[in-house]
C-alpha cells in the first residue's frame, strides 16, 4: 500500500521543479501492463503539455486535482480551443473525465500543482498518445509560443468551471 499524503505531493512537486520538462510523474501501478494505469502528475506553470488524444486504442482519461490549480483545454479537430475547464484542489471543480478521442491539454496555473490521473492500460509508449499535428512538438522553440497561446485561451474563454472564483 502507498499512502498519498501532503509530503509525497510536496516531494513530487519539488522534483518537477528541478526537471527540464518541469513536470514529473509517479506511477502508482506496478507495471505498464496493468489494466489500470494510475499516476500522480506534478506540473509547473512553464511546462508544455502538447495537445493529444487517446485514440489507438480509444481510452478515456480521468484527472482529479490534489494540489494547486490547472486548466483543461479541449480542442476541436482543427486545433481551435473548444472549451476551457478550470480545476483545482478545493474546487468547486476538482477534475474531469475525458472521453476517448478528444483532443486535450493541461495548463498549470499554480506552482506545485499535482493531479491524479487514471486511464485504462496497458500502457504502450508508441501508441498511447496521438499528438495533435497542429501543435508543436515538446522541446521545439515554437512550443513556448503555443503555451502562451493556450494561456491566453484560459484567460479569455468562458466555459464550465471558468467562474472567477472557481479555483480560488
Amino acid at each position: 500500500m502507498r499512502i498519498i499524503d501532503e509530503q509525497l505531493l510536496k516531494d513530487l512537486a519539488d522534483q518537477a521543479r528541478r526537471t527540464p520538462r518541469r513536470r514529473k510523474n509517479l506511477n502508482l501501478h506496478t507495471s505498464y501492463g496493468d489494466p489500470c494505469q494510475r499516476l500522480l502528475n506534478a506540473l509547473e506553470p512553464d511546462t508544455y503539455v502538447r495537445p493529444h488524444r487517446h485514440l489507438t486504442p480509444p481510452k478515456p482519461e480521468s484527472f482529479v486535482a490534489l494540489r494547486g490549480r490547472m486548466a483543461l483545454l479541449i480542442f476541436d479537430e482543427g486545433g481551435a480551443v473548444a472549451d476551457v475547464v478550470l480545476f483545482g484542489a478545493g474546487g468547486p471543480v476538482l477534475g474531469a473525465d475525458i472521453p476517448p478521442g478528444v483532443w486535450h491539454s493541461i495548463v498549470c496555473l499554480e506552482r506545485g500543482s499535482v493531479f491524479f490521473e487514471a486511464k485504462p492500460g496497458p500502457y504502450e509508449p508508441l501508441s498511447d498518445k496521438d499528438f495533435a499535428p497542429w501543435a508543436p512538438e515538446e522541446g521545439r522553440p515554437e512550443s513556448g509560443e503555443y503555451l502562451a497561446f493556450m494561456r491566453r485561451a484560459v484567460d479569455e474563454m468562458p466555459g464550465p468551471g471558468k467562474a472567477p472564483d472557481s479555483c480560488a
